[in-house]
């Protein structure tokens, strides 16, 4: 499906990974919905895309909240006539926290809430809101595709670390649902695709200390650096256009196999 002319709504637009999914999109053609917390972000990015990107302050865990996004977004597609072509589902946390702490207090569940309703339930209910409106696009091309959606999972979904469990529960869960829901979509034309990145230069990476993200490093066979945002929004561009990517997970991470501890 080539992007041009098409809508692709992407949650966590504003910033890292998904707004480089989103320059990349827009550079061939795409108008980008983005969905983000951070207004002055969202302000900024669409002053610089011009009038292919709409920006909606979102809570990816308020399922209200979405509508909103998603039916402004519609009013959007009504007003430009560029129907949704796909969802880039990449909002995401991390709150590292061990199960049993060193005074034998159990992980409140508040956090492990936090990291699901981001990164599992935020993903489904965003794509679960947005479907209705493209399984009624014109069917495209030979194969008579609708449109796609991209997840983010994490090398964590596999090896997760220490103090990663909620993390790697909600990524694990976006990974396994990906077939299922490539299935469910078969007959619309709609694919299903999940990246799976491993270390990359992001939000999430700049919060680390210098002594973490190197032992991450040490941990990648090659190359020995942190992945960059283009090289994760190439890899999205790639799910949107080859129509023989679907109900998958693709990892993205220069061979790294996370250790149990840095």
């Amino acid at each position: 499906m080539k992007p041009s002319n098409r809508t692709f709504i992407i949650s966590g637009g504003a910033s890292g990974l998904a707004l480089a999914a989103a320059r990349n999109l827009h550079s061939a053609g795409a108008y980008v919905s983005l969905l983000d917390l951070n207004t002055e972000n969202g302000a900024t990015i669409v002053k610089e895309l011009g009038d292919r990107a709409k920006f909606f302050e979102v809570d990816v865990s308020d399922s209200e909240s979405i509508a909103k996004a998603v039916q402004g977004t519609v009013e959007w597609v009504k007003q430009t006539g560029k129907e949704i072509g796909g969802v880039i589902a990449g909002a995401g946390v991390g709150l590292p926290g061990l199960m049993i702490d060193k005074n034998n207090e159990p992980i409140p569940i508040s956090s492990i809430d936090f990291v699901l309703n981001i990164n599992l339930r935020g993903t489904l209910d965003l794509i679960r809101q947005a479907l209705p409106y493209m399984t009624t696009n014109k069917p495209d091309g030979l194969d008579g595709e609708r449109g796609v959606l991209i997840m983010v999972a994490s090398s964590a979904a596999f090896d997760g670390q220490m103090g990663q469990v909620a993390y790697a529960a909600s990524k694990g869960a976006v990974a396994s649902l990906t077939l299922p829901l490539a299935r469910d979509l078969s007959k619309h034309g709609i694919r299903a695709v999940t990246v799976a990145p491993a270390l990359f230069e992001s939000n999430m990476t700049k919060q680390m200390g210098k002594k973490v993200k190197q032992s991450l490093e040490n941990a990648m066979e090659f190359p020995k650096r942190a992945g960059q945002p283009d090289e994760f929004a190439r890899i999205v561009r790639e799910a949107v256009e080859n129509p023989m990517l679907n109900g998958t997970v693709l990892r993205l991470d220069g061979a790294m196999r996370m250790p149990a501890r840095l």
